[in-house]
């Protein structure tokens, strides 16, 4: 730990404020302590070559100061007589990079400090001003902080999915859409699409997913980075930055930042299993385990490992279909097929939760020489997805008799290779912090196909295919220094860097057999005879050659900080970054200004004021893919189509009105209030807008003979419908959050943590391209973003979440209970007549732990206890016995499931 390093000081007697200042920048060591308490308190001063724990034995021998707790580069200092407000104040420099939590202790020279216990502390984040750790409720920008229990206590399968219950701003919906949708784990940060919030892994920039969100409903065209990537076993904390951020980190930060600190103990390790299972259809098994443990490297550093398993089986919600319904062709003079009556009739088994398995391995380690510490961090993670496809009938022209005679239903196997590598050093010179890091992460997809068909080259079809595979890699080296400078009567802090990172992207080509464009016509005699199927494997055809693509880009920024504790109450932070890329992004220079004063102990207000950027993702530009799926088509649902998403530099696309893409641009507006009326109660209220502009969109599905003859005309077949990314649209999203803690020390009885958090978020759109002249010449019904593709952006989410909690802690029980209300939401269709609206839902989460031995927790609990739906969408497809429900529902309709846990901590 760097409090144990040795290091020479030179600090003369002064007020104990300046003291502990100057201790901080002589030592790299963060400090933490009550403001009002120091008032009036002089230090001794302090010389010599020692350890920063004895330093600061000496500089408070003999004040109401002791240590509370010891972090990685971090002490928290306590008063033998507290304030209610609990206020703390820092004095720091650098990031934290791990975190390893320890009793308090004799701080060296002055008497043994008495026992704290953590959560006395209020929770520290590094996240939104560079530089200095400051407490949640001292940030002048909102910020969530959530604990490693916090994740195990919600017993979902996966980082976002915790999110979803812990963050009131975040929404992950059951299906974002279909295909490859269904894999990434996709939310958004106050009602903007999951690419639009910047993902950090200890600070730094995470890689994106390959896979791109292109035949869904929410967030279309987003690439995110996947947090289910990152093994859950190896998170120290979660702090999520509310607010835009580009100027501070780049692009993407437009509606936030969610920062994941990895552990850094190497005092404990542990070992857990949880099995679950659905209440209905004792379905959707769900298999987990962990395993995390920290060792020390000598007596200046540390290694810390994570192993996180998965296993999600398949759920389903779908019905058998009426025996009125026909699957097979009817017989000479109309007879039914006997078959009808002894085929399975639960034709759709893939209307739920589809399966997954997902292997991650962490790590984290730093070692200090004193004046350099060298640190490496990294994920790896291996993930096969099943997406089981809908049942193709043997009535049905793309169904060969002699290869599927009770027809088949297509399945695609997506296998991802992710990874990541970070490795850095940093130290002082001169009195300025830096940190000099370069990270490379990559995610390989490969795509393959199988108990499917090309139906167009008929019984010589193979029946499984390779489809192709989509890369993307991603190389960030960063420069980051920094220096609090004490001004007398204030201080400041100076930040500045630089940040180099190359981007690239690949699509490589699918076997020939699973694009290609037969010309098998089933005979005479036989049911359709003459008519030509559907081209390429049915569900998903394979890339074209013409669709493969490699591509790379640059981009170089700079950026400047300053934080300015103007006074005790009034802080002032300014922030300027200047960023260009090589492709058609171009240069962009993004500013923000925040500011936070206190008025009162227990009453502080706090603004922002920012503009950021996107830019178009490489995926966006370049990905190409062909994928059936059901659209809207004239008013009538259900209708399955085989669409292509086209690049927007592709003739076709062109043809079709396609355009260059642009960044996105933002401007936030935040302002809110920070109370702490009582003791242990921690309010904020904060206000936003934001306003995008440029926003990519996927177009409208475009379908017709109109657009089938462009398509001909450039090559593709006449089966295609097609769609492309555009600069679509401006939009402006204003709302409020609200977020409340509450601790309270039952004495005997234990701890109770209360917690409750409100989002209200409305999102318009202020403006929309006017229709290309391409478009315009095909007719009246050709539109770029129609009704339904806006409602996507509005109304297909809820507006409002709230999140109540309680924690219940006493000698080796813990109960935790969560509640959660997903407001009402509507999914709007291109025709009003097929709107559906869905009523607002409460959904209940439990569990308890006992510790049964001293090393050994035992814990069952169940999410969704009380096994709500959402409301049914009145459109049933009785041909599928499914379609009922809506898939971007945010708790999904599954219904609730149990589970059970058990861990051996060592």
């Amino acid at each position: 730990m760097a409090a144990e390093s040795v290091t020479s000081f030179d600090i003369a007697p002064q007020p104990m404020q300046s003291a502990l200042n100057a201790l901080s920048a002589q030592s790299g060591v963060r400090l933490l302590y009550p403001y009002d308490r120091i008032a009036g308190l002089s230090s001794p001063g302090v010389r010599g070559r020692m350890a920063t724990r004895d330093a600061l034995g000496q500089i408070i021998a003999g004040s109401p100061l002791r240590v509370a707790m010891a972090q990685k580069d971090m002490i928290a200092l306590t008063a033998a007589a507290p304030p209610s407000a609990g206020l703390i104040r820092t004095a720091s420099t650098g990031p934290v990079f791990a975190t390893a939590t320890i009793a308090a202790q004799d701080a060296g020279g002055g008497a043994a400090a008495p026992a704290a216990e953590p959560q006395d502390v209020e929770a520290v984040v590094v996240t939104g001003v560079r530089g200095v750790a400051r407490t949640v409720m001292e940030s002048p920008t909102p910020i969530d902080a959530f604990t490693a229990s916090d994740l195990e206590k919600s017993g979902r399968a996966g980082v976002f999915q915790a999110l979803q219950t812990l963050a009131p701003s975040f929404n992950l919906p059951f299906r974002a859409g279909g295909g490859t949708s269904t894999i990434i784990a996709t939310g958004g940060l106050r009602g903007l699409n999951p690419d639009q919030t910047l993902v950090l892994v200890n600070g730094k920039r995470r890689h994106k997913t390959s896979l791109i969100n292109a035949v869904s409903s929410l967030y279309n065209g987003s690439v995110p980075a996947d947090l289910d990537m990152i093994p859950t076993a190896s998170i120290e904390r979660i702090e999520v930055l509310r607010d835009g951020a580009a100027a501070q980190y780049g692009s993407d930060a437009i509606a936030g930042v969610i920062n994941i600190i990895m552990k850094g103990d190497t005092d404990a390790g542990l070992i857990s299993a949880t099995y679950g299972l659905n209440f209905d259809r004792k379905d959707g098994d769900l298999t987990q385990y962990a395993f995390n443990k920290g060792v020390k490297l000598g007596d200046a550093g540390f290694v810390n490992v994570s192993v996180n398993h998965k296993d999600q089986r398949l759920s389903n919600r779908a019905y058998p279909i009426a025996s009125t319904v026909q699957l097979f062709p009817r017989l000479a003079g109309g007879v039914p097929d006997p078959r009808e009556a002894t085929i399975d009739r639960l034709v759709t088994k893939n209307y739920g939760q589809l399966p997954q398995t997902n292997t991650t391995v962490g790590f984290n380690g730093e070692y200090d020489f004193g004046k350099i510490a060298v640190y490496a961090f990294g994920t790896w993670s291996k993930r096969e997805s099943d997406l089981p496809f809908t049942y193709r009938t043997p009535n049905n022209v793309n169904t060969t008799p002699q290869l599927y005679p009770l027809g088949y239903r297509p399945n695609e196997v997506v296998n991802e290779d992710d990874y990541e590598f970070t490795g850095g050093m940093k130290g002082d010179l001169g009195g300025w912090d830096w940190d000099l890091s370069t990270s490379y992460g990559k995610n390989k997809a490969t795509l393959n196909t199988s108990n499917t068909e090309n139906a167009s080259l008929g019984p010589a079809s193979p029946t499984v295919f390779y489809v192709g595979t989509l890369k993307s890699d991603e190389v960030t080296s960063n420069l980051d220094v920094t220096r609090g400078f004490d001004l007398g009567g204030s201080t400041l802090q100076v930040s500045f860097g630089a940040q180099y990172r190359r981007e690239g992207y690949k699509i490589l080509a699918g076997e020939p057999a699973s694009y290609a464009e037969g010309l098998y016509r089933a005979p005479a005699g036989q049911p359709f005879a003459g008519v030509a199927p559907q081209t390429g494997a049915q569900a998903t055809p394979g890339f074209r050659p013409a669709d493969a693509s490699t591509s790379h880009r640059d981009s170089k920024a700079v950026y400047g900080e300053l934080g300015w504790d103007a006074t005790e109450q009034l802080f002032i932070g300014a922030a300027v970054r200047y960023e260009d890329y090589s492709d058609s992004s171009g240069d962009t220079l993004t500013g923000k200004l925040t500011g936070r004063y206190e008025l009162t102990e227990w009453l502080s207000i706090r603004g922002a004021i920012s503009n950021g950027f996107r830019a178009p993702g490489l995926a966006q530009q370049k990905y190409a893919a062909t994928s059936s799926q059901f659209r809207t088509v004239n008013g009538v649902p259900n209708q399955l189509l085989l669409i292509k998403t086209l690049p927007v530099s592709a003739p076709e696309a062109i043809a079709l009105g396609a355009e260059p893409l642009t960044p996105e641009e933002s401007t936030n507006i935040s302002g809110g209030v920070t109370l702490q009326p009582l003791p242990g109660l921690d309010i904020t209220v904060d206000g936003y807008q934001i306003k995008v502009d440029d926003r990519i969109a996927i177009t409208s599905t475009l379908t017709g003979t109109a657009v089938s003859n462009i398509l001909i005309s450039k090559g593709l077949s006449g089966d295609l419908s097609a769609q492309y990314y555009t600069n679509a649209i401006d939009t402006r999203t204003r709302g409020i959050d609200v977020v409340a803690t509450y601790r309270y020390d039952l004495g005997d009885w234990g701890r109770l943590r209360a917690n409750a958090g409100f989002n209200y978020g409305k999102t318009k759109i202020t403006n929309i391209i006017p229709n290309p002249p391409e478009l315009t010449a095909l007719g009246a019904g050709f539109v770029l973003f129609a009704r339904g593709s806006q409602g996507f952006l509005t109304t297909s989410f809820p507006k409002s979440k709230v999140a109540l909690g309680l924690n219940w802690d006493w000698n080796r029980l813990n109960v935790n209970l969560r509640s959660t209300r997903y407001g009402k939401f509507t999914v709007i269709a291109d025709l009003p007549i097929n709107d559906r609206s869905y009523g607002a839902k409460w959904i209940t989460d439990l569990e308890v732990s006992y510790k049964v031995l001293d090393r050994v927790t035992v814990a069952a609990g169940a999410n969704n206890l009380f096994n709500e739906y959402p409301d049914k969408n009145g459109q049933y497809n009785a041909a599928l016995g499914s379609g009922q429900f809506p898939g971007t529902s945010p708790f999904g309709f599954t219904g609730g499931s149990w589970y059970a846990r058990v861990q051996y901590n060592f």
